[in-house]
């Protein structure tokens, strides 16, 4: 029985996890402009994020949504405001030299030149824990996750804990999967005008994300 449940809990975490959303396009942007290590602060600070995430789903945020429903009308708002920012930021970035320095998508947001290595990490760490944690998909499938597998009873503490290390692992894997496929479109991309593209079409991902985001609620 625990085996069925383990492997249920890591379906739903694939399913929720690895479906295009805002974090993954960063990712995919991330890996496509720094290469795959320089995109994994952001992609550790996504998964972090989304366990947090998880845990404040199990731990009362329901009854809390519910006792103070301006919160949920708030959250959305607040989330869209930030990839507004983000996807402003990719579409006029501008296009770098095919070097191994950060260029293209996230040009903008690479850390000046000189700044330490903590810096560049702690840069990405945040950038990919605000991402995450603004994000109202990572929310509703929380929630709906606590809902399916957290009961009420004296087990609840067990299973809660177990679903966010599920959701953790299963979020980095996910995320990691985009920026490689990010360092895999990168050789494409040694031109201006396909770096200018690519950057375009990752802002475009991010104006329909926060479209649907609006509209579902």
């Amino acid at each position: 029985m625990e085996n069925a449940v383990w492997m249920s809990m890591e379906l739903f975490a694939l399913a929720g996890a690895i479906s295009p959303g805002p974090v993954n396009v960063m990712a995919s942007a991330a890996g496509a402009a720094q290469g795959f290590v320089r995109a994994m602060p952001l992609v550790l600070g996504a998964s972090l994020s989304y366990g947090a995430v998880v845990w404040l789903a199990g731990s009362g945020l329901q009854i809390s949504l519910v006792a103070h429903p301006q919160l949920a009308r708030l959250a959305p708002l607040a989330g869209a405001a930030y990839l507004l920012l983000l996807a402003w930021r990719i579409a006029t970035a501008p296009p770098g030299a095919p070097t191994g320095a950060p260029t293209g998508a996230l040009a903008k947001e690479a850390p000046p030149h000189g700044t330490t290595a903590l810096r560049a990490w702690t840069h990405g760490l945040l950038q990919g824990a605000l991402t995450q944690g603004l994000n109202p998909k990572a929310w509703l499938v929380a929630l709906s996750g606590v809902g399916l597998f957290v009961p009420s009873g004296p087990e609840g503490a067990t299973r809660l804990q177990l679903f966010c290390a599920i959701s953790l692992l299963v979020c980095w894997l996910s995320v990691s999967t985009w920026a490689a496929l990010g360092l895999w479109i990168r050789r494409w991309l040694a031109r201006p005008a396909y770096q200018r593209g690519f950057n375009r079409l990752l802002a475009a991902l991010l104006l329909l994300t926060i479209y649907g985001m609006l509209a579902g609620g």
